[in-house]
């Protein structure tokens, strides 16, 4: 018989990781890019070829519609009680659609965000220019000190004149710096003002309990960030009331055919708890990392932040961020500068403008990323040609 999809969402099952991903080219590659997207999990790959296999339209109502809708609602609840959501889950293509969806459906009109959002978050929130970005027309946009944390005066200032809603981060994207969201949370909502909040980098990472509890209006995942397939995500809606509804699917407010497959996917490594697991590994290795960093040098970004384990953003003084990624590729090794939605523009970073960094440094800087399956050996690997790409500066510098 069968197993039935649906039975990976729910069932323990063993954490299985790929330590030679095959999206890589090579497998002497070294990954360190998982900000940007990490390998899809066994777990999600054995849910979504299950899927795949039994698939019918979960809109359809006959007997195979049934149940498609049936596995559908099994990843919905799956994800819910992972995250400790107790509302409403609107499956979605991605972290930045449902950003918009909740951006661009939601009153009121007044807009509050951080300096230092994904751009997906300042798209959605309108016009005017900051840095060069589109940072929202008529929106505040809320200043942040040296090590990227939200000034909780300017926020008190800016809710003062009356609702709005709040786009705060919960973990940044290119420094990994944790925001005090339980705080910011507690202030937004006894301001009767709306939260919006990008877990993008921090779902199924680091526990969203500050936010669940205190019941912020709108979470917005990416199931490609915690070894989910790619083009899933999720919209956590705490009254689905506050939602333009659009028609069509996903209790009317999202159009197309439901993405089972990938919904069954996403919700199978969430469940897998993969980088929950290794959490307090990876710490100790971006502890160890940094270290040498420093010990060579190096600049060490918001590091007086509280910082998720999986991310990290260094500078090499005096060495360009485009030559440290070009020597490191050609090493095997890959990284970013930055946020991989416009690292590959090159332009300077608006997250570490926003921070105060010194351009200098903010050109020398690299992001670092780990997944489950980063080593004390893969840690040693980039210190030691990280240090080779520094002599090589320095000695053309001499």
């Amino acid at each position: 018989m069968r197993r039935g999809f649906a039975s990976y969402i729910g069932a323990p099952v063993h954490v299985a990781i790929d330590r030679n991903p095959t999206h890589l080219s090579k497998p002497d590659r070294l990954y360190l890019d998982h900000a940007a997207t990490t390998p899809v999990l066994g777990q999600a790959r054995a849910a979504m070829a299950e899927a795949l296999a039994d698939w019918a339209n979960p809109s359809s109502p006959h007997g195979d519609g049934r149940r498609a809708r049936a596995a559908l609602e099994a990843a919905r609840r799956a994800i819910a009680t992972e995250l400790d959501w107790r509302h409403d889950v609107i499956f979605t293509s991605g972290a930045s659609e449902a950003i918009e969806m909740a951006a661009r459906r939601v009153g009121p009109a007044r807009r509050v965000l951080g300096s230092t959002e994904h751009d997906a978050v300042i798209a959605a929130m309108g016009g005017a220019a900051m840095g060069g970005a589109a940072m929202g027309e008529g929106a505040t946009v809320l200043p942040v000190d040296g090590n990227g944390l939200i000034d909780l005066d300017a926020l008190d200032a800016a809710l003062a004149s009356g609702p709005a809603q709040v786009a705060i981060q919960l973990v940044n994207n290119e420094t990994g710096v944790i925001q005090p969201i339980d705080r910011i949370a507690d202030m937004v909502r006894g301001a009767g003002s709306m939260l919006l909040c990008d877990c993008a980098q921090a779902a199924g990472k680091i526990a969203l309990a500050p936010i669940a509890p205190l019941d912020a209006d709108f979470v917005a995942i990416s199931g490609h960030k915690f070894g989910g397939p790619p083009g899933a995500g999720a919209l956590l809606a705490r009254d689905l009331a506050l939602l333009s509804p659009s028609g069509g699917q996903e209790r009317g407010y999202r159009r197309g055919t439901e993405n089972l497959p990938a919904a069954a996917g996403m919700a199978a490594a969430l469940v897998s708890r993969a980088f929950i697991d290794a959490l307090p590994r990876l710490a100790w290795l971006r502890s160890q990392l940094e270290e040498q960093i420093v010990t060579a040098g190096g600049v060490v970004i918001a590091a007086e932040a509280p910082r998720i384990a999986t991310i990290g953003a260094y500078a090499m003084p005096g060495v360009e961020s485009a030559s440290q990624l070009a020597q490191l590729d050609l090493a095997g090794i890959s990284v970013s500068a930055g946020s991989a939605c416009s690292s590959g523009s090159m332009k300077p970073s608006r997250v570490l403008s926003a921070m105060g960094i010194p351009a200098d440094v903010a050109r020398s800087t690299i992001r670092v990323s780990f997944g489950p399956s980063t080593s004390t050996a893969d840690i040693e690997r980039l210190v030691a040609e990280w240090r080779r790409v520094r002599d090589r500066s320095t000695a053309a510098a001499a």
